[in-house]
């Protein structure tokens, strides 16, 4: 009976977070006047099913959900004046009827971060994404019309998404979930690299050139940590290092981004994000503080989406500010942003701390992750717009990687300098 209920429950893990990677919805129309083949109805019944499932799972373990909840009360703060962000939107029922997407984020999050230890999840993130990447190869071979872009991006793939940048950006978290996937048996180290090369080939299918730049990069990031990690203090220095070295290339790429984006065939105004950020970063100094709320600034009532469309096209309403970082400030100011900074980079530096002071692969998850989520939302909003798997993956890591002791008994989860780890968690908190 345990192990057919562990069962239900890995399934219902992978159906929420296929759900959240909308990959359930089969995609949508091109033009986007529908969401895809799978009826609205079905898709709301599916969303608040995960969302009851979830809360009745989180009560079910309270007493541990409370220890996950108080590892990072910065999280919290930062969720709270989001879900309060409708007091001072100029479309209160607009950011309300949104917030309830955060909430059921973040349930998602919560639950998985209470419920799963770090392998745990790493094996289910493999697992929903192999699904994904499998569904999307037979959709594209199988049923075309819906696996494939017939008119933007003919023969590009998007399989079971709505989009071939969103298909990308999914074969690339696959990467990272099967680079940090546990070898516990030998066949794991063949599912791995299998892994890898299959996320790798559906990239390509793609086409997403943002999704094969990141991809690269990923995997040259994620080889580095792992060669290259050092035991004990000296951790914290090759860290340093390795963030040095990385800044560095961000300058040097910055520096001469209009002729490397003219060797990729690219717009140097990146179609227009450039203008939308210069615009929606000019209207952010008319609410500083706290922002517009959240999704008000995007609004169908708001002026400000056709004003900024208009300038790349006539019939053009800008969807979102093409950055996840610009999308926070506007929705919760700078207030918000800074909270949302100071929680990512402390996860950051205790990520480092695990994956330096750790021989298992799996402690390379937060890391990766948190690289990933930050260059995946230089050009796209894939933080808190709408509902998505970014942030309920967020939430999950942040809540498992600043945990102070190992929550679950298991050798695999212990960290050898956990003395050391436990010292610098607890002056974060």
């Amino acid at each position: 009976m345990k192990k057919l209920l562990l069962f239900a429950e890995t399934c219902f893990v992978i159906f929420g977070l296929t759900f959240f990677t909308g990959g359930l919805a089969l995609g949508g129309s091109e033009d986007g006047t529908t969401s895809g083949p799978v009826p609205v109805i079905v898709m709301t019944a599916i969303r608040y099913f995960i969302w009851l499932v979830s809360t009745l799972l989180v009560m079910l373990n309270a007493k541990r959900a409370i220890i996950t909840v108080k590892r990072d009360w910065i999280l919290w703060l930062f969720i709270g004046i989001v879900l309060f962000s409708f007091a001072w939107s100029d479309f209160p029922q607009w950011t309300l009827l949104a917030n309830r997407e955060v909430l059921q984020m973040t349930t998602f999050g919560l639950y998985i971060a209470t419920r799963f230890s770090l392998t745990q999840q790493v094996k289910l993130y493999a697992m929903t994404f192999a699904i994904g990447g499998l569904a999307s190869a037979a959709l594209a071979l199988g049923v075309p019309s819906i696996g494939k872009h017939l008119v933007d991006h003919p023969g590009a793939w998007k399989g079971i998404y709505d989009y071939k940048n969103t298909f990308g950006s999914m074969m690339v978290i696959a990467m990272v979930s099967f680079f940090a996937l546990p070898i516990e048996h030998p066949r794991d180290r063949w599912l791995k690299w299998i892994g890898i090369a299959g996320a790798t080939a559906l990239i390509l299918l793609s086409t997403s050139r943002t999704a094969l730049l990141l991809g690269v990069a990923m995997l040259a990031m994620m080889t580095f940590y792992r060669n290259f990690r050092w035991q004990g203090r000296k951790s914290i220095v090759l860290g340093s290092l390795g963030v040095l070295v990385l800044g560095s290339t961000v300058v040097g790429v910055l520096s001469n981004w209009t002729e490397l984006l003219k060797a990729f065939g690219r717009d140097p105004t990146l179609t227009g994000r450039t203008y939308i950020w210069s615009v929606a970063l000019d209207r952010l100094w008319d609410r500083p503080w706290f922002g517009f709320g959240r999704s008000a600034f995007w609004s169908p009532e708001s002026p400000y989406p056709k004003a900024i469309g208009y300038y790349l096209s006539q019939s053009f309403n800008a969807p979102h500010a093409h950055n996840g970082f610009i999308e926070v400030a506007l929705d919760v100011g700078l207030v918000g942003l800074a909270l949302f900074l100071i929680c990512y980079v402390i996860g950051f530096v205790m990520a480092l701390m695990k994956a330096y002071g750790s021989k298992h692969p799996e402690h390379l998850w937060a890391l990766g992750f948190l690289t990933f989520l930050a260059l995946n939302n230089v050009t796209e909003s894939y933080m808190l717009r709408l509902a998505n798997i970014y942030w309920v993956l967020f939430v999950a890591t942040i809540l498992t990687v600043k945990q102070k002791v190992p929550a679950f008994e298991d050798e695999r989860e212990r960290v050898p300098e956990v003395s050391q780890l436990r010292q610098f968690s607890e002056s974060q908190t």
